[in-house]
């Protein structure tokens, strides 16, 4: 079997790697090919994860490429994970958002926006390759914004395709940890879109435990660690239900802000300090061939245990539950069949069929729908460079400009990313 991933100059590839040495014999691993626009960055970050794959004397070959052909070409699955423009775009993002005061983080906002109009056109690009030389392939999505890339793969190419994102099971191991159990033992009643979502009910071997969670995270005494849960008590009390690390920045935008106004560095600037160490650690042939403890700052943890647990469950047709980003096809009621939801569902052989997750609470309802009407808009815009769409985006999210504002703000966001767009002032008749 051969395995594609795109952005292989990536320094998350070594997690993923080491999750495909662990697998190998199990998944019939033959080959795992790295693709990437910088053939520099790629050489460093493949050379380093073939001397683990040697050092583990596992069975698969592991090379580098720069045609994109000649990577998807016979593919398996062809994993997605670059980022259009590096950390520097991404430092970009959020000074945009600073200087019109709003949110500009990486997939939230003015900031996930700019990254969206960006990478929807090349990842439509890298589709059309994958429909040519591996049309049974399955795209595996981790490039953000994941919900909204993997919408427009679902859309605008016939790629079977499943977006990943590591929050799910981040939360899932926390909360098996807080509870003392192994994770096999809790399920999570979990919905929402990707980077807006929360965790419904928590089960422990079928019992709702989901207050007593809640309670316990706001013990004073003796506070249970559940990951992310920064909000305050009456909110959390209110809703019933455990928000996810993003939603704060839709509860707290004054708050969120001022954290964002106040850092010395933002988080693409702590990135590119964390990369340069990473690349320098991969360059050198000295380095141990096993996966750096600093690669723990970079974010994304459990990064390759889900991938590669998505991967199995489809190769061994298995139906195991996994949250991912679908199509909705019904699962959730008043959302099209089309919107991309992340959901649980069962994995096999035939994809991710979803979780029926019935109606929605109005106190999440009505969030969901706004930001998902902002991702219907952003895609249009970005497929077919669209003013008028992108311009209705930003007003819809939101977090997004006001009416007054909109058009400096989208007309600088295009300006500092090269952007040309169509369309604008256009009569309508």
């Amino acid at each position: 079997m051969k395995i594609a991933i795109i952005g292989g100059g990536s320094t998350y590839a070594p997690e993923v790697v080491e999750g495909f040495i662990h697998r190998a014999h199990a998944l019939g691993l033959t080959e795992v090919v790295f693709q990437d626009v910088d053939d520099e960055r790629q050489g460093f970050v493949a050379g380093f994860c073939r001397r683990m794959v040697e050092h583990a004397g596992t069975p698969f070959r592991l090379r580098a490429t720069g045609d994109l052909a000649d990577a998807v070409d016979g593919a398996t699955f062809v994993l997605t994970q670059f980022r259009v423009g590096g950390q520097e775009a991404r430092h970009q993002d959020i000074q945009l958002g600073l200087r019109h005061g709003l949110i500009g983080q990486e997939t939230t906002g003015v900031g996930g926006f700019a990254k969206a109009l960006r990478t929807i056109p090349v990842i439509l690009g890298i589709a059309r390759e994958v429909e040519r030389r591996a049309p049974e392939a399955w795209v595996i999505n981790f490039t953000n914004p994941s919900g909204m890339v993997t919408e427009a793969l679902t859309r605008h190419s016939s790629c079977k395709t499943i977006g990943l994102c590591n929050v799910p099971i981040e939360m899932k191991m926390g909360l098996a940890a807080v509870l003392g159990v192994g994770e096999e033992r809790i399920r999570l009643d979990y919905v929402g879109l990707n980077h807006l979502a929360w965790i419904r009910h928590v089960w422990l071997d079928g019992v709702d435990v989901t207050a007593t969670l809640i309670e316990r995270a706001f013990d004073v005494e003796k506070p249970a660690n559940i990951p992310d849960m920064d909000y305050d008590p009456v909110l959390v009390r209110a809703l019933g239900m455990i928000p996810l690390y993003y939603d704060r920045f839709f509860y707290y935008p004054t708050r969120m802000l001022a954290y964002l106004k106040g850092r010395p560095k933002d988080r693409a600037e702590e990135v590119l300090e964390i990369e340069r160490e990473l690349l320098a650690m991969y360059r050198d042939p000295a380095t141990p061939p096993v996966k750096p403890k600093q690669l723990e700052l970079r974010g994304g943890a459990y990064y390759s245990k889900v991938a590669v647990e998505v991967i199995d469950a489809i190769v061994h047709d298995r139906g195991d539950e996994h949250i991912v980003n679908v199509p909705n096809r019904g699962a959730v009621e008043g959302f099209p069949r089309e919107s991309v939801m992340e959901i649980p569902c069962a994995l096999s052989s035939k994809g991710a069929e979803p979780r029926r997750v019935g109606a929605l609470e109005p106190e999440i309802r009505g969030l969901i729908h706004a930001v998902k009407a902002y991702e219907e808009l952003g895609i249009a815009a970005a497929v077919h460079r669209d003013y008028n769409k992108a311009f209705l985006a930003l007003l819809a999210h939101p977090l997004g400009p006001k009416g007054e504002e909109a058009e400096a703000v989208l007309d600088d966001l295009l300006a500092t990313n090269g952007l040309t767009f169509t369309g604008k002032n256009r009569p309508l008749a």
